[in-house]
């Protein structure tokens, strides 16, 4: 049976891959991207299946909006998928007010907009699957990238208790959890003013030898596509061979800290 997929950030990266992915497997695809023309080339090619739709994941009325326009469309969402974003470089003493608002604008709340946009239809449907592009920077940490380290987090906490909230309704919930990958999030232009203190740990990041652990975004559209068919999708799925090694070391890290200090913890209870 083809699936209708709501998919935002489509205009590049890995949204831009997995539209086209899914296109070619049949589905029906609603693509939201700031600017659509970036999405006329497919639109050309696969006609009626795909529907480009403008979006601002900012703005929490244009993603209700949007969510009804793509139902009456195509008469269902049968899975949602969260994953436009950016990444803010900087120490966490450089982001500003705005740039850290404007991150979580967007990495946050933008996808609780469009989740709480979705969920009446799906509950309605008492079906669905809403898949959240989070981060291994979700789970562990990476200097210079604070505020969008925070940003995942927030995503994390939020998924992990949707999902036992909306699984009485027949609702899947996935994090998704790439490493890194070889796109512009990275190099996006999105650069705090640098305070000259931490001159020395960003250099020490931009010698760090990372040549093998960027993935290729086009090797994820199997995983992707997996996903999106699974009967029991998991709650959290990784992508790329980097992210479970780095999630074991940080909490092996974490659950001996927590040990070592576990009869001060104790005894705080009374």
């Amino acid at each position: 049976m083809s699936k209708t997929i709501l998919i935002t950030g489509a205009s590049k990266g890995f949204g831009r891959a997995w539209t086209e992915a899914f296109l070619e497997k049949g589905y029906q695809v609603a693509a939201t991207a700031r600017n659509t023309d970036t999405l006329k080339d497919l639109k050309e090619k696969y006609g009626d299946a795909l529907f480009p739709v403008a979006l601002d994941v900012n703005k929490r009325e244009d993603s209700f909006a949007v969510a009804e326009q793509v139902y009456q469309h195509f008469g269902k969402i049968d899975i949602l998928i969260n994953n436009a974003g950016y990444a803010l470089n900087g120490a966490v003493e450089e982001a500003s007010e705005a740039e850290a608002r404007a991150q979580f604008e967007t990495n946050f709340f933008g996808s609780l907009w469009l989740t709480q946009a979705v969920l009446p239809i799906m509950r309605n449907q008492k079906s669905g699957h809403i898949i959240q592009v989070s981060s291994i920077l979700g789970i562990a940490t990476l200097p210079n990238l604070g505020l969008y380290n925070a940003s995942k987090f927030a995503v994390e906490g939020l998924t992990e208790t949707l999902a036992q909230e909306v699984k009485q309704f027949g609702i899947n919930v996935t994090l998704l959890e790439p490493n890194g990958y070889i796109t512009d999030i990275w190099g996006n232009g999105f650069n705090s003013t640098s305070i000259d203190a931490y001159d020395g740990i960003k250099k020490a990041i931009a010698e760090t030898d990372r040549s093998d652990s960027f993935g290729k975004i086009s090797a994820t559209v199997p995983a992707i596509i997996k996903l999106v068919e699974a009967e029991n999708p998991p709650l959290r799925l990784f992508l790329g061979k980097v992210a479970l090694p780095f999630a074991k070391q940080t909490y092996e890290q974490k659950l001996a800290t927590w040990e070592e200090w576990a009869d001060v913890a104790v005894a705080a209870h009374g």
